[in-house]
C-alpha cells in the first residue's frame, strides 16, 4: 500500500528538528495520549471482569445456584422428602439443607451481631472454598457444642481456635419469670477464610442439628440449597425444580437473588469503558491538530513534490502514514503496558501502598481480600481495533487537506 518513497517521507516528516520541534512535540503528547488510554482501559476492564468473575465464583463457592424456601413462614417443613425429589432430578449435582439466622455474639474482648449458618459437617466438606481455606481443629470434630468463626470476625473479637464464646438468640424462652433471651456457649472449632469480607466478617457455621435445637426449627430447616453439575444448566434445574416443589415452596436462582448487585457492577463497568474511551478520543483530535500543524509546516515540500510529478494519492498517503504510524505504535504501547499492568497488579498495589502508607484496596469495601484481573483477549483486542479505528480516521481530513495543496500558490511567494 505504502512504497519506500513515502514510508521515507513520513517517517522523516515524524521527525524533531528545529524547525518542526513542535510539531513532533505534539505528535508525542498524541502518542502518549493514546498509549495511556488503551492502557486504562485494559486496566479497568479486566479488572472489572476479574471483579465480577471473582465474586461469582466466591458467592457460587458458598451458596447454591438455586434456593428452595418456604411459600409461608420462617421456616421449610419436611425437608427430607423435598431434598430427596430434587436430588433425583437432572444436572443437579447436591442438595444441601440450610439454617440462617441472626443472633448476638459475645466473648471476653466484645461482641457483634453475626449470621449464623447451620449445615451438616459433610455438605462444609464438600464446599471446597470453605474446606481449603479452613484453619483450625480437624473437621470430625465439628459436632454438637462448636462453632467455626470468619477469620474476619475471630481476629475482630480476638478469639482463637479453642476459645468460647456465647450466642444470644432474638427469639426469647417463655419462663414463670417471663421472656429470657436463649443463650449458649460454643467451643471455636477454627476459622475459613472465603476471601470476601461480607462472609469473613460476619459469618459463623454451626451443626444443622444444633443450629435446629438453638434456633426452635426441629424437623425443619430455612431453605435447601441446591447446585447444579454445570452452571449452564442453571436454567434447566431451576424450571424442573419448580415443577417438582408444586407450590409447596418458592425458588430463586442466583441471578435472582444477586440481581441488584451484578446489575450495578454491569452499569459502573459500562460506565467506566465510556469515559475511559473519551481519553482515547481525546487524544485521536489532539493527533488532528498535530497533524494539521505538520501539513501546513511541509505545504513548499508538498508543492515541490507536487511539481516533481508527485501524485495527490501519494501525497496523501505519506499524511496518513504518519498518522497511522502514530496510532499504531500508541495503540501497541498501550497494550503491553496495560497487560504487564493487569498481570502484575497485586505486586503494583502492594508497592503504592508501602510507598504511600495507605491501604488501597479495602476489603471492607470492595468485598474482596485482593485485586482481581481477569484479561479477556477478545476485550482487548476490541480496544485495540477500536484505537487503531480512531487514529485513522483522525487522519484522514489533514492527508486530504495536503493532498488538495496547490503546488502553484503555494510556491508563488518562495
Amino acid at each position: 500500500m505504502f512504497n519506500k518513497t513515502e514510508r521515507l517521507l513520513a517517517f522523516r516528516y515524524l521527525k524533531s528538528r528545529k524547525r518542526t520541534g513542535f510539531v513532533s512535540v505534539i505528535a508525542g503528547f498524541s502518542f502518549l495520549g493514546i498509549m495511556l488510554g488503551v492502557a486504562t482501559l485494559i486496566i479497568v476492564m479486566s479488572v472489572m471482569n476479574g471483579f465480577k468473575a471473582e465474586l461469582m465464583g466466591r458467592i457460587l463457592g458458598l451458596n447454591g445456584h438455586l434456593g428452595v424456601y418456604p411459600d409461608f413462614g420462617p421456616a421449610l417443613a419436611e425437608y427430607t422428602d423435598l431434598k430427596a425429589e430434587v436430588l433425583k432430578l437432572d444436572g443437579v449435582q447436591t442438595v444441601i439443607p440450610v439454617i440462617d439466622g441472626q443472633v448476638m455474639l459475645t466473648a471476653e474482648s466484645g461482641q457483634a451481631g453475626v449470621m449464623v449458618r447451620g449445615m451438616m459437617r459433610e455438605d462444609f466438606e464438600d464446599r471446597l472454598l470453605l474446606k481449603q481455606n479452613y484453619r483450625g481443629e480437624n473437621l470430625i470434630n465439628f459436632e454438637k457444642n462448636q462453632v467455626i468463626l470468619g477469620w474476619r470476625l475471630a481476629a475482630k473479637l480476638g478469639v482463637r481456635t479453642g476459645d468460647k464464646i456465647t450466642l444470644i438468640s432474638p427469639k426469647a424462652n417463655l419462663t414463670a419469670f417471663g421472656s429470657v433471651p436463649k443463650m449458649k456457649s460454643y467451643k471455636v472449632l477454627g476459622t475459613f477464610d472465603s476471601g470476601m469480607s461480607e462472609y469473613d466478617g460476619n459469618f459463623i457455621f454451626m451443626p444443622l442439628a444444633e443450629a435446629q435445637k438453638f434456633f426452635g426449627m426441629k424437623d425443619s430447616v430455612s431453605h435447601l440449597e441446591v447446585f447444579a453439575i454445570d452452571l449452564s444448566q442453571v436454567p434447566q434445574v431451576l424450571n424442573a425444580t419448580f415443577d417438582t416443589v408444586n407450590g409447596r415452596a418458592v425458588v430463586y436462582d442466583w441471578r435472582h437473588t444477586n440481581q441488584a448487585f451484578f446489575n450495578a457492577v454491569e452499569v459502573e463497568r459500562n460506565v467506566m469503558f465510556l469515559i475511559l474511551t473519551l481519553i482515547i478520543i481525546v487524544a485521536a483530535f489532539n493527533m488532528i491538530s498535530g497533524l494539521i500543524m505538520l501539513v501546513q509546516d511541509k505545504t513548499k515540500d508538498i508543492a515541490v513534490l507536487r511539481t516533481m510529478g508527485m501524485a495527490k494519492g501519494a501525497v496523501q498517503r505519506v499524511f496518513l502514514l504518519a498518522g497511522l504510524t502514530v496510532g499504531a505504535v500508541g495503540t501497541l504501547g498501550g497494550v503491553i503496558l496495560g497487560l504487564a499492568f493487569c498481570y502484575h497488579i497485586d505486586s503494583i498495589k502492594n508497592w503504592l501502598e508501602s510507598l504511600s502508607g495507605r491501604e488501597l484496596f479495602s476489603a471492607e469495601i470492595y468485598f474482596l481480600s485482593h485485586l482481581p484481573a481477569k484479561v479477556e483477549l477478545t476485550e482487548v483486542a476490541w480496544v485495540a481495533g477500536m484505537s487503531l479505528a480512531l487514529a485513522f480516521l483522525a487522519t484522514l481530513y489533514p492527508s486530504w487537506k495536503a493532498s488538495k495543496t496547490d503546488p502553484v500558490e503555494a510556491l508563488r511567494y518562495e
